[in-house]
């Protein structure tokens, strides 16, 4: 029997207004919360200020990072069977947002534009709705 593959991620939550922080890289179809793989040997933390300042140009705050739980689904565009796994993080940060590297775009969805998002993501909106963090 095949084990499932596991692509382990990490996720900045940014909320404003009831609105979620969200990227689409150029060549997708679909948005995705900000934040990406760790490289060997980083920790959650060192792995998501990397990744969020090459995305978005911004700088997290280590210290305030808040743990907001971990989500797995079927991995978009990915064959049936791989996983992805998204540990997600809130925290502040300093600097202007600015999409960066991969960044086509950067939006703020609602609840209403579950369509546009990856199916990790829909079980995070979901969440994140049920805790009236997100219209």
């Amino acid at each position: 029997m095949q084990s499932k593959k596991i692509i382990d991620k990490l996720a900045w939550i940014e909320l404003k207004d009831k609105s979620i922080l969200s990227t689409k890289s150029y060549g997708k179809d679909k948005y995705y919360i900000p934040g990406g793989k760790r490289e060997p040997g980083e920790t959650d933390e060192q792995a998501l200020a990397r990744e969020i300042w090459e995305e978005l140009n911004v700088s997290i705050d280590s210290k305030t990072l808040h743990y907001m739980g971990t989500f797995e689904a079927q991995a978009h565009g990915h064959s049936e069977g791989i996983i992805v796994k998204m540990t997600c993080y809130s925290g502040e940060y300093s600097g202007e947002l600015k999409a960066s590297s991969e960044i086509e775009e950067m939006k703020w969805l609602t609840y209403s534009d579950r369509d546009k998002i990856s199916e990790v993501d829909k079980i995070i909106f979901d969440s994140l709705h049920h805790s009236n963090l997100l219209d």
